[in-house]
């Protein structure tokens, strides 16, 4: 989520925020832990689940997961985290709300990891052909978000314009699924090599995905400005956003209203199809005995801490301590550290393939994260930029 101009002045008066809002349910031990420490005034709290290697549904997997409000004024991020329903595959999910907190809520009540057991099955296609395994976890994201925009109509007298992006992995058999909408991103450390698992979907940059992006938003009738759907959202695929699917005409007419652009501009526009889609990316991915685990964050994280910058302290951090828990609650710190001004949200499976104690601490080359960090912000610059020039 990208922090609005007129709120800059709000969020540095406000006190740092923790809260864990991992709903995890497992068949057998839970150990939870609270373990942030904080250089400012916080309320930390967080679960780590434990799972013996005895248990076949969750093959020694440790999970760890951090939410933290940080300095925005409302806590629009939330998780998930289930090891039951499909037949030995964990899920677990991060969502990243936006324009409100209803999408959020109504994904994180577990809405879309019902409709995941659904289509897969209980897990029973999680075992076979990939094509299905695609296709079902496809129309679990599409029967999820219609009946979001269904539930959003309900309430608020329909105005709710909500949405929120939804990344969600399916762990076991040593393979991992992933579903993938809008900007949160996994990545795997494979003995220590970084492996990005997803691309961004955002209307704005010059890879592959973000260019695929802006020709199926203007194919459909959108356009893009300052590197945003319509000059308003940053994101292009997500869950809610009604009036990106539902209301587009509402949308233009609310936009003439408010002298965002005029009739003789919205007489021009005709809408193919929606320029906001949940329809997910999806991957498979083998694991096996080099792959050490799996990171799954929110932007709050990224747009602070590179892959390899997060894959190198969280490693660090299982060698000195061996605690998955106790290294998601400190990289969530790292990105407040580092300025972030979003909400933040942390799931890591420790794949259990590593005796960490036996690993050297490496050491971290700030020079060479320094540059990488300035290239990644020329890049998206030039992106928008772009973007911004073919726009009409």
């Amino acid at each position: 989520m990208a922090l609005p101009a007129p709120q800059l002045q709000r969020f540095l008066a406000i006190q740092f925020n923790f809260t864990s809002n991992a709903k995890i349910a497992y068949r057998n031990q839970l150990t939870s832990s609270s373990a942030m420490r904080s250089r400012i005034p916080c309320r930390c709290s967080a679960i780590a689940i434990n799972a013996p290697s005895s248990l076949a549904d969750v093959s020694g997997v440790r999970w760890g997961s951090a939410s933290v409000q940080g300095r925005r004024e409302e806590m629009e991020d939330d998780l998930v985290i289930r090891s039951d329903g499909l037949d030995g595959f964990s899920f677990a999910a991060v969502f990243d709300g936006h324009g409100g907190v209803s999408s959020v809520k109504y994904l994180s009540r577990e809405e879309l990891y019902k409709e995941c057991v659904t289509a897969l099955q209980g897990g029973v296609l999680l075992k076979g052909d990939f094509n299905s395994i695609k296709k079902a976890l496809a129309e679990a994201f599409e029967i999820a978000d219609k009946k979001l925009l269904n539930w959003l109509e309900k309430i608020g007298d329909g105005n709710d314009e909500s949405g929120s992006t939804a990344t969600v992995m399916l762990i076991g058999n040593e393979v991992l699924f992933i579903s993938h909408v809008g900007d949160s991103c996994v990545v795997l450390s494979r003995a220590g090599k970084v492996q990005v698992l997803t691309d961004s979907h955002r209307p704005y940059g010059s890879n592959q995905a973000s260019l695929q992006e802006i020709k199926r938003i203007r194919e459909a009738g959108g356009w893009i400005s300052n590197g945003r759907i319509c000059g308003d959202i940053a994101v292009s695929r997500a869950f809610g956003d009604t009036r990106f699917k539902t209301k587009k005409n509402e949308m233009l007419i609310k936009g003439v209203e408010e002298k965002r652009w005029s009739e003789k501009f919205i007489s021009r526009v005709l809408f193919n199809d929606d320029l906001v889609i949940a329809s997910p990316d999806t991957f498979k991915v083998a694991l096996g005995s080099d792959a050490e685990f799996v990171l799954l964050a929110s932007d709050g994280l990224w747009d602070y801490i590179n892959s390899s910058e997060a894959i190198a302290f969280v490693r660090n951090q299982l060698r000195e301590h061996g605690d998955v828990q106790v290294a998601c609650d400190a990289l969530a710190q790292a990105a407040l550290d580092k300025g972030s001004q979003d909400n933040v949200s942390i799931i890591i499976a420790d794949l259990g393939h590593t005796e960490w104690k036996k690993l050297p601490v490496e050491q971290q080359n700030f020079l060479f994260e320094f540059g990488q960090a300035l290239a990644t912000v020329g890049v998206v610059s030039l992106g928008i930029w772009l973007s911004s020039q073919v726009s009409f």
